[in-house]
């Protein structure tokens, strides 16, 4: 068989932007700019409210190192001691090389320690979703009310097919994935496999897998994202097929 006997997935805890988004939302002045960039983006009003924002809210980190919350780490230590009743001990370990993914899987080693014994890959292509200069911005809506030509190409080309200026689209990181489920056939038919990862890394993974419409990604990716250390599990059925078959068994399975 071509596929992995098991392919787990968990996205990383809660981060820090995750509850850095929160307060801000709860924030009146940014419920204001909310309203106003709905009424009339293009406004002064909307521009001026945005470049508050922008800078009352500006992050001391980038994507990159956006550490983990506590709660964070202990969702992922909870999810370390329920794994072990859920999936067999891999063989290998997949991690993001952001630095909230490397905390996740400490964090769940200290849940499951005998993970310490299993080799760990740090894999590039695991990385989220790149949002180039837009990551300055740390919001849509700022990004679009401050750079307007962005927001006009945004609306035009939709949302699964607008490229971040110096980063990526939606297709860009299902091609990755792509990437990634060749290693895994190559190197890893009828192993046990753990991946720690991003909540658009997984969707387009599970896109590439399942081959996708745009629509049935954008639909997924609204109303059924993958939770801070969600569980989803795939198993090779060796019956379907000549080299077997990759089948999702459990998506987004809450532990904590």
């Amino acid at each position: 068989m071509k596929w992995p006997e098991q392919l787990w997935f968990v996205r990383h805890g809660q981060s820090a932007y995750n509850v850095h988004r929160e307060y801000k939302q709860a924030d009146p002045e940014y419920r204001e700019f909310q309203t106003e960039f709905t009424t009339d983006w293009q406004s002064a009003r909307t521009r001026e409210l945005a470049d508050r924002m922008w800078r009352k809210y500006a992050l001391s980190f980038g994507d990159w190192n956006t550490p983990l919350t506590e709660d964070g780490e202990l969702q992922a230590q909870t999810v370390g001691f329920y794994l072990l009743k859920e999936v067999k001990l891999p063989d290998t370990l997949f991690v993001s090389p952001h630095d909230r993914t490397q905390q996740t899987l400490r964090a769940l080693i200290e849940g499951w320690p005998q993970l310490r014994d299993t080799k760990v890959v740090e894999e590039p292509r695991l990385h989220e979703q790149d949002h180039g200069i837009a990551t300055i911005y740390n919001d849509w809506r700022i990004f679009h009310a401050l750079e307007p030509t962005q927001k006009m190409l945004y609306d035009q080309a939709g949302a699964y097919w607008y490229r971040y200026p110096q980063g990526e689209n939606v297709p860009d990181v299902i091609e990755r994935m792509r990437s990634f489920i060749g290693t895994l056939v190559r190197d890893y038919g009828g192993k046990k496999v753990g991946v720690i990862t991003h909540h658009l890394t997984l969707l387009s993974f599970m896109a590439a897998v399942g081959r996708w419409t745009q629509q049935e990604f954008l639909e997924k990716d609204e109303h059924d994202k993958p939770i801070n250390c969600g569980l989803t599990i795939y198993a090779g059925n060796r019956n379907v097929g000549s080299d077997g078959k990759l089948e999702l068994v459990v998506y987004n399975k809450k532990l904590y």
